[in-house]
């Protein structure tokens, strides 16, 4: 008895799929695994791997339906006696709407009718609750056909990409300190040199800006072409992301797949791309203006720095989970059974996974001003920073800017929020093993782990290694590659959204775009006249 309980509770707690078990049942005498003498231990062991099986869902079910037929003549008067009217409740519960009405009979008995039947008077609601549960449908996507939420679902995912590939581009301009090489800034655009007067004209204009004055003097013109492309492709890069998000969205908008919640999104987002230029431009001109003295080095300031990589995170973000809401309106969550052992996991790890994507957020906004003043180039050893944990210049006098302006403040900083969000996704990770939880919510807490163990490791090489180009753009890309998981794991975990938006509110809804495009078309146009 003691070795079928713990073979039980083996089958329980593992993965496996009922047909294992029903294989495991038959191929094994019944005489061996179960005493006669003891029949409520038939019961209740069948009882149990009924009711823990995967096959709980609607859609295992649908499969394993014979599988249970089987293991119920396997295990004979048993396995009769097992399908009583609990566990008959516990399988219409999970999925009320089988099609296979006629095999569950034969597997339930009489009592699939009567409980059937006494469940139906608790009204239409209950027996038809998985129905409804898969029709719940984002408001982003209301109204919209397959095809069409397939189509926005491949346009955001792309723009999502290609942000992505902007913020890399853009650590990339950085760590080649090509990104003063334009000192000026059209919100239209600007046309590469041509000719070699045109390149002669631009380097002129760049030999007036301190960065040349301090740093660069005696640059040929050959190195200079190569930090003018760079930055010029950095911009035409995100100019052309204008063109792929706002062309698909009008022919999109034309074929009235765009709804009043989604224009509202789209049209944010647009307003947040149109900004997002002027604020790269805002913090260049921070790096054009004339030091305030002899030793000041020439750079951007480190706090338009972190506002221009927050807003493009956040906009990577917007595109992201957008995209998901379309692809998935209802989200593994959403669908578990409320009250079962999955629920009860899912709202555990729901309540662990929101700090921990903030601690990621900040984490990755404490590198932009590591950057901003270029704080990897100091202290490149590690653990220890000049010999000590907390080296001396630690404590400056900057008050409260202290934090954000003091090379070694910043870099300890860092460290610090680096290891804690190591330390918190694999605490994450560990106290989800013992939860039960939807396959998508465990990959990718199990792909958090993987990357944020990578991304220490990545942080720590281009830390002793004096800050390489190649190494500093992968840990740059490796912490928006943390954050995307972070992101679609909160997505994963989301409970489910609303059915309906009120017409008033559609209709506010729909101004969002063209707001959207006057206000950002008018400050475009205020900054270049002005600045």
């Amino acid at each position: 008895m003691q070795c079928l309980a713990g073979w039980a509770r083996r089958v329980v707690s593992s993965d496996l799929a009922l047909s294992n078990v029903t294989r495991v049942f038959c191929q094994t005498s019944r005489d061996h695994l179960f005493n006669p003498q003891h029949p409520a231990t038939h019961i209740n062991t069948f009882s149990t791997l009924l009711r823990n099986s995967q096959c709980s869902s609607a859609g295992h079910l649908r499969h394993d339906v014979q599988h249970l037929i089987s293991l119920r003549e396997c295990l004979g008067k048993a396995g009769r006696s097992a399908c009583t009217g609990p566990v008959c409740r516990h399988y219409l519960e999970s999925a009320p709407s089988l099609p296979k009405t006629a095999q569950l009979h034969t597997l339930f008995g009489t009592q699939w009718r009567r409980c059937k039947s006494t469940m139906a008077g608790q009204g239409p609601a209950f027996l038809h609750a998985s129905q409804a549960q898969t029709q719940v449908v984002d408001a982003l996507g209301k109204g919209l056909s397959p095809g069409a939420r397939r189509a926005l679902t491949l346009w955001l995912g792309g723009c999502a990409g290609w942000v992505f590939s902007m913020v890399v581009l853009g650590g990339m301009t950085r760590l080649t300190r090509s990104g003063l090489s334009m000192t000026d800034w059209k919100f239209t655009g600007e046309r590469a040199p041509g000719s070699q007067v045109e390149w002669e004209a631009e380097f002129a204009k760049y030999k007036a800006s301190p960065e040349y004055q301090k740093i660069n003097r005696g640059m040929s013109l050959d190195d200079f072409k190569f930090i003018y492309r760079m930055e010029y492709a950095h911009r035409m890069w995100g100019r052309a992301l204008g063109l792929v998000f706002a062309l698909p969205a009008s022919y999109f908008a034309y074929r009235g797949w765009v709804n009043g919640a989604l224009g509202t999104r789209l049209g944010l987002l647009f307003a947040m791309g149109g900004t997002q230029g002027l604020v790269g431009w805002w913090m260049v001109r921070s790096g054009l203006q004339e030091a305030q003295n002899e030793w000041e080095t020439p750079r951007v300031s480190p706090y338009r720095l972190a506002a221009h990589l927050t807003s493009a995170a956040v906009i990577y973000g917007t595109l992201l989970w957008t995209s998901l809401s379309l692809t998935y309106p209802l989200s593994p969550a959403a669908s578990v059974s409320v009250g079962s052992a999955a629920h009860a996991g899912v709202s555990t790890l729901r309540r662990w996974a929101h700090p921990l994507a903030g601690l990621i957020a900040v984490t990755a906004l404490s590198g932009a001003f590591v950057a901003g003043l270029d704080a990897g180039h100091a202290y490149n050893t590690f653990p220890l920073m000049d010999g000590k944990l907390v080296p001396d210049e630690y404590w400056g006098s900057g008050g409260w800017r202290n934090p954000f302006e003091n090379t070694a403040a910043v870099q300890l900083h860092h460290r610090a929020l680096a290891l804690s969000t190591l330390a918190g996704v694999t605490a994450l990770w560990a106290g989800s093993r013992s939860l039960q939880l939807p396959r998508p919510c465990r990959l990718l807490v199990n792909g958090m782990l993987a990357m944020a163990g990578l991304q220490v490791v990545l942080g720590i090489s281009t830390l002793l290694t004096y800050v390489p180009p190649s190494l500093g753009t992968a840990h740059q890309a490796g912490a928006l590659t943390l954050l995307t998981l972070a992101i679609a794991l909160l997505h994963t975990l989301r409970r489910n959204p609303a059915h309906a938006v009120s017409k008033l509110r559609a209709s506010q809804m729909q101004l969002g775009m063209p707001a959207a495009l006057a206000t950002v078309v008018a400050v475009g146009t205020a900054v270049t006249q002005f600045s």
